[in-house]
């Protein structure tokens, strides 16, 4: 009895508190997703708890706390003061402008910004984003219009943060992935593989010579015929 007393006490709570402060639930909210979607990522690399990276998914649940947080924020409630209506025509426009102005920011921010939490110099930190944005970028484009015409069509501004937080698990285990992948290693063995071409040109043609005994018999088999 005392046990759910106390849940609901708290629920109700929880509820005054993400009303009165979205930024704030929406900074609880990716304080938690963003390092659980550093440790999917992890996992899918084959890591458990004996090795799994702590520091990384620290680093991802300062950035998704105390930056993409206030960020989306700030784009959610200019985009609402831009478009107060709620209806699916401005929810595509809206979705649409974020695609050519907050997302490609949001895109490069991440690249850059991670790269220098790892201790990259900005030259580094530039270089990553021009390896990996453009490719994050286009798988983005096909998912997050999509995502967004829901959320500013049909979500109440005040839970469009964490509506998309939520969304965005499987879209920060996508850029995890492409974080950690390393570019110039993939690009340096393709680089390495031979052609099919290269292959025919390198591979020296084997001819075998004719053993002895075989030109031998080939002789006989000529002497005899001439006998005949």
């Amino acid at each position: 009895m005392v046990a759910t007393f106390t849940l609901k006490f708290l629920k109700t709570q929880w509820r005054s508190f993400a009303n009165a402060h979205p930024l704030a639930r929406g900074v609880i909210s990716y304080a938690v997703i963003w390092p659980t979607s550093s440790l999917i990522q992890q996992t899918i690399e084959g890591r458990d708890l004996k090795n799994y990276d702590w520091m990384r998914c620290l680093r991802y649940g300062l950035f998704g706390a105390l930056y993409v947080a206030p960020t989306l924020y700030g784009w959610v409630r200019l985009s609402s003061a831009m478009w107060p209506q709620m209806n699916l025509r401005v929810g595509i426009t809206k979705a649409a402008v974020e695609q050519i102005s907050y997302g490609p920011f949001a895109g490069t921010s991440f690249f850059f910004v991670m790269s220098l939490l790892e201790g990259r110099n900005v030259e580094e930190a530039v270089q990553e984003v021009k390896d990996k944005f453009p490719k994050a970028f286009e798988v983005g484009i096909c998912i997050w219009p999509v995502i967004q015409t829901i959320n500013f069509s049909m979500v109440p501004e005040q839970h469009r943060v964490v509506f998309v937080s939520v969304c965005s698990l499987a879209w920060t285990t996508f850029l995890a992935y492409m974080h950690t992948k390393n570019v110039h290693e993939e690009e340096a063995e393709d680089d390495e593989k031979p052609s099919s071409e290269q292959k025919l040109t390198q591979q020296p043609l084997s001819i075998q010579p004719m053993s002895l005994t075989t030109n031998e018999s080939l002789v006989l088999k000529v002497k005899r015929a001439l006998t005949l």
